[in-house]
């Protein structure tokens, strides 16, 4: 328990999870959550319950390679043994890979310049069971060249309002206010459509299973269900069912309707958050 008068410590952590059985980042009552996990987790550990504020919000099914989350915590606790006891007291399908204290401008949303998605695909009819929970098996022949042509089409600063859920999720963005240290392209004007793409791309990797196609993509911030239904839309290209010109009218409909399905959350990974130098915090102090 914290003792009286203690200070509290800006925290952050670094954590990798399995998305299948749970309902997302964001708490729900009555739900398995990432978010209500770890906040539970911490009750535990320091007898204080902060609500961990993620860089984004998760989708049900969606995992994370290495997302970020902030709290303030009173306990003084070393790094070392929060992480140890975390890992402890989380359940096996979330790890914690590094635990430390930040400074007092920091937050794991708002702080965050950039963010790094990435999508599996499968190529084989018959998906093993190892790996079911986290590709999307498509059985049918894709054209891996028409899919890095309409993957680059994507990059630069577009309005993305045909590739956003009908109700978009505002707070995925990653800036809430413009800041010396960012340079303004990483910030996102609040109830923005628009985003920015620094890198889209597909690779082929062989494997045991068949053709791993892996799409990954790198911008300041993505709208609810952005990456998965730019990836719909790129099958459909991939099939032969669209052709890559037609990107740009997709693009300037500025309507859902106007792209392509919504690929299937499992195949989703939140690969990566990029953060200012630590420096940046610190002057703001």
């Amino acid at each position: 328990m914290p003792q009286p008068g203690s200070e509290s410590q800006v925290w952050r952590v670094t954590l990798a999870y399995d998305g299948t059985d749970f309902q997302g980042w964001q708490v729900q009552p009555g739900l398995p959550t990432i978010q209500g996990e770890l906040q539970a987790a911490l009750g535990r550990i320091t007898g204080e319950t902060p609500l961990p504020q993620g860089s984004g919000r998760t989708d049900a099914g969606v995992h994370a390679l290495a997302q970020v989350a902030s709290f303030l915590l009173c306990a003084p606790i070393p790094a070392e043994n929060l992480l140890r006891a975390l890992n402890r007291t989380l359940p096996p399908s979330i790890r914690v890979s590094e635990a430390r204290t930040a400074p007092s401008t920091f937050h794991a949303r708002h702080s965050a310049i950039a963010k790094t998605y990435e999508y599996r695909i499968l190529q084989n009819p018959d998906c093993p069971p190892f790996l079911a929970r986290y590709v999307y098996c498509c059985p049918r022949a894709l054209n891996l060249a028409a899919l890095q042509v309409a993957a680059r089409t994507f990059e630069g600063e577009h309005d993305f309002k045909s590739f956003a859920a009908t109700d978009p999720d505002l707070a995925q963005r990653t800036n809430s206010s413009p800041s010396d240290e960012i340079p303004p392209e990483f910030n996102v004007a609040p109830g923005s459509t628009i985003r920015t793409i620094f890198s889209s791309a597909w690779d082929r990797c062989a494997s045991d299973a068949g053709d791993l196609l892996i799409y990954r993509v790198r911008g300041n911030g993505f709208l609810h269900h952005m990456v998965r239904n730019l990836v719909g839309t790129m099958l459909d290209v991939g099939r032969g069912h669209l052709a890559v010109d037609e990107i740009h009218g997709i693009l300037a409909a500025c309507s859902r309707s106007a792209a392509g399905p919504t690929a299937p959350a499992r195949g989703l990974f939140l690969h990566s958050v990029d953060y200012p130098p630590e420096e940046a915090f610190k002057s703001a102090l």
